[in-house]
């Protein structure tokens, strides 16, 4: 008799276990089993045995590690169909979870197919915007003509293919608003394809532009654009920037710049090889045009959080060919974001200013004793960054993590502060040929709403433009901010929401909430599905983690590279808070964090699995002993350091929570997710952490079981149709209710 695969014997095992369930065994049915295959790793003279390192799949090319494999997708199958067994209360020993999730998905589907609207982009008297409504899995694009205009349909997804999975991922309609580009991806990929379309008629030019396409901006006339693709799919470091003309087949388009060439922007500047080696693998090449098309800033991606800038002279790029860059900020941390108005910069830097400043900058003289402030700097606030209107320089900041806007003359006058709802998160689509703005805002008890705003007017209270109605009592959730001491002293920053009145008994079942990295502020959001979690008496907390964008550069730098266990720190302390502060207890304590912040939960997991029951770790990064070498990764060698560096490996090796599981620990449920179309984080990091977890868990299964879901029509969750995002809330809901005491076996 041939011998099955392993996962073929593991998806018959559960088959089977199911059928006895079905005859009246009430037995749980524990996880597929699955077979190790020890490989010995050496960093720097330490060993690792790596026991699932098949689980990556076929790394026998080392330009595309983990290639997927048939083994892998069979093992893949027997998990996910283990997990939905569980989670669907189908499994022996889980049907009581069957009819709470039956009564979640009702709650969870009312409150998500709830229409979602977007802030509109001008352009002329056009107001393009996107919008779902109801049960739709994507957003549909639409026109205006005027702001209060009747909505005519430009792009519908579900049309270009009825399943639901193409997203419309972005769209940039031209001075006069007659054109629109706009990009479309599938099942998550986020490879967008640069398409354009007539809005007069409705109809798509034959322009169409492959390769993870961006628009980089339009050139007055509105006929032609800079834009940004891959040179190769199989290669994320092979960014170009190219200029297309209308009616031209992209493949003729001249390149202006490529990341393969990117010594070519730092030729005498002093970059050693080594560096430039670096610099290869970084986000690579980005360009900002000006309205008027006499200039642009090309910028260069250092890390996820810092760029170099050049000023480039367009108007003899198109006469010789020849690029004339000159380069205004080179070898700074921050990310130093510019825009054009006439033969002037602005450009947002943290030279002199951890906290950000805005500058004026002549493209002629750009030397940095020549720059002017025009927005200065601040201690008691974070510039996040800054639009233009019509004369007016819209800079926004974070307050204790909550949005300010300030506005400002060109000159640097100040304007005021622009009139805001509340104490909670906003944006603002501006239009540098006039003064009228749409802010969008929204806080943890108030819904996302779009007003219309006139920034030559900023006391005047803003009105609305679109606010979409939420059954739910807003006004019953109270929102508290508080400050706790990390382990080393460190204040730390935290909003906990939880019902009006809530008893704090020590009991509350609560999930934590955290991410730690990238400069990226966590602010207040609106999230309709939390609130039967409060009305059923649950605590929701967001800890504002060294590591992200909330008090600036130095707060960043704090959770990165040899200190990126502060983070996990500040994490471990928001958890002990709540505990000794009465919103809770270890046992219906629950952490969750997605991407970087499924790095953080998957280290609690390693690190303090006594201080909660249970916890999400969703597209994570885990294995970070090998994590650069697949897709993208080493875009976030600057942030996290990489194992091939003998001075970074011993604190990689100390955290990395692959490497840290314990066998014989008893370890709280866990559910891990990842995207197999997962363009950023490899999906192998949540497959190899599920199995290792799995085996070396003391705890009983069937009460707190490690759960692993790869979505085989998703990616790192961008793009993914409603339906898919209705299934998975239920699951995490449900999974947390359950591991904090809210649904009880019988």
């Amino acid at each position: 008799m041939n011998k099955l695969p392993i996962a073929s014997l593991a998806l018959l095992m559960l088959t089977s276990g199911l059928a006895q369930a079905q005859n009246g065994s009430a037995k749980p049915v524990g996880p597929p089993p699955t077979e190790t295959r020890p490989v010995t790793d050496n960093y720097h003279g330490e060993t690792f045995v790596d026991p699932y390192q098949w689980l990556e799949g076929d790394n026998s090319d080392p330009a595309r590690m983990g290639t997927l494999n048939d083994e892998v997708v069979e093992w893949t199958d027997a998990q996910n169909a283990y997990t939905r067994s569980v989670l669907e209360g189908k499994a022996p020993g889980f049907e009581f979870l069957k009819a709470p999730r039956e009564r979640l998905e009702a709650q969870i589907s009312e409150l998500m197919e709830l229409d979602s609207i977007g802030s509109p982009t001008m352009a002329g008297n056009r107001y393009f915007y996107s919008k779902r409504a109801g049960a739709q899995d994507q957003a549909v694009v639409y026109v205006r003509e005027g702001a209060r205009g009747e909505p005519r349909e430009l792009i519908d997804p579900y049309k270009l293919d009825n399943d639901g999975l193409v997203t419309v991922s972005w769209y940039a309609p031209n001075d006069d608003g007659s054109l629109l580009a706009f990009g479309t991806y599938r099942s998550g990929d986020e490879n967008s394809v640069l398409r354009i379309l007539d809005v007069d008629t409705g109809a798509w030019l034959a322009d169409e532009i492959p390769g993870k396409t961006n628009l980089a901006g339009w050139m007055p006339g509105g006929d032609a654009f800079f834009y940004q693709r891959l040179e190769d799919l199989d290669d994320p470091y092979s960014a170009e920037i190219r200029f297309h003309e209308i009616g031209r087949h992209w493949t003729q388009d001249p390149v202006l710049v490529r990341q393969r060439e990117a010594e070519k922007l730092y030729e005498g500047l002093g970059i050693s090889d080594e560096r430039m080696k670096e610099l290869k693998t970084t986000w690579g090449p980005g360009l900002t045009p000006g309205r008027d098309g006499h200039w642009a800033t090309v910028e260069y991606y250092t890390s996820t959080s810092a760029n170099d800038v050049w000023a480039l002279n367009l108007d003899h790029w198109f006469r010789t060919g020849e690029m004339k860059l000159t380069p205004i900020l080179i070898g700074e941390d921050g990310r130093n974001g510019a825009e054009i108005v006439g033969n002037s910069i602005f450009m947002q830097t943290y030279i002199n200013a951890p906290n950000g400043r805005v500058v004026k900058v002549d493209p002629y003289n750009p030397s940095r004793e020549n720059w002017t402030d025009v927005v200065p700097h601040r201690t008691d606030a974070i510039l996040r960054g800054f639009s233009i209107a019509d004369g007016v320089l819209a800079a926004s900041y974070l307050e204790d993590a909550s949005t300010k806007i300030d506005l400002f003359a060109l000159d640097g006058t100040p304007k005021g502060a622009l009139k805001l709802p509340g104490f909670g998160s906003a944006g603002l689509s501006t239009a540098d040929d006039r003064t009228e703005a749409y802010l969008s805002y929204a806080s943890f008890n108030e819904p996302s709403t779009i007003y219309q705003v006139d920034l030559s007017k900023p006391d005047a209270e803003p009105t609305i433009w679109e606010k979409i109605e939420i059954p739910v009592n807003t006004d019953g959730v109270e929102v508290r901010r508080v400050k706790y001491s990390s382990k080393d002293g460190t204040e730390v920053g935290m909003f906990i929401v939880h019902k009006k009145g809530l008893q704090l008994d020590g009991d509350n079942p609560t999930i934590l909430y955290g991410y730690g990295g990238f400069n990226i502020p966590m602010t207040p959001r609106f999230t309709a599905t939390l609130y039967p979690f409060f009305e059923a008496g649950g605590v929701y907390a967001v800890a504002n983690l060294r590591g992200g964008g909330e008090k600036g550069l130095e707060w960043h730098r704090a959770g990165m590279l040899d200190r990126k266990q502060n983070v996990f720190d500040d994490f471990i302390a928001a958890g002990e808070y709540l505990i000794e502060n009465g919103y809770t207890s270890p046992e219906h304590l629950g952490v969750f964090g997605g991407s970087n912040g499924g790095l953080l939960t998957g280290a609690m997991v390693t690190q303090r699995p006594d201080l909660f029951s249970a916890a999400i770790v969703a597209v994570p990064l885990l294995d970070m002993l090998r994590f650069e070498k697949f897709l993208m990764a080493r875009y976030w060698v600057p942030e996290y350091g990489t194992a091939e560096n003998s001075q970074q490996y011993p604190f990689m090796r100390a955290y990395s929570p692959y490497q840290n599981i314990k066998p014989g620990t008893k370890y709280p449920a866990v559910l891990l997710t990842a995207g197999e179309n997962d363009t950023r984080v490899h999906p192998m990091h949540a497959r190899k952490m599920a199995a290792y977890l799995q085996a070396a868990t003391t705890s009983d299964q069937a009460a707190d079981p490690i759960l692993l879901w790869v979505d085989r029509d998703a990616g790192h969750g961008a793009g993914k149709p409603l339906h898919l995002r209705i299934r998975d809330v239920v699951d995490q809901r449900l999974f947390m209710m359950w591991q904090l005491g809210m649904i009880n076996e019988g």
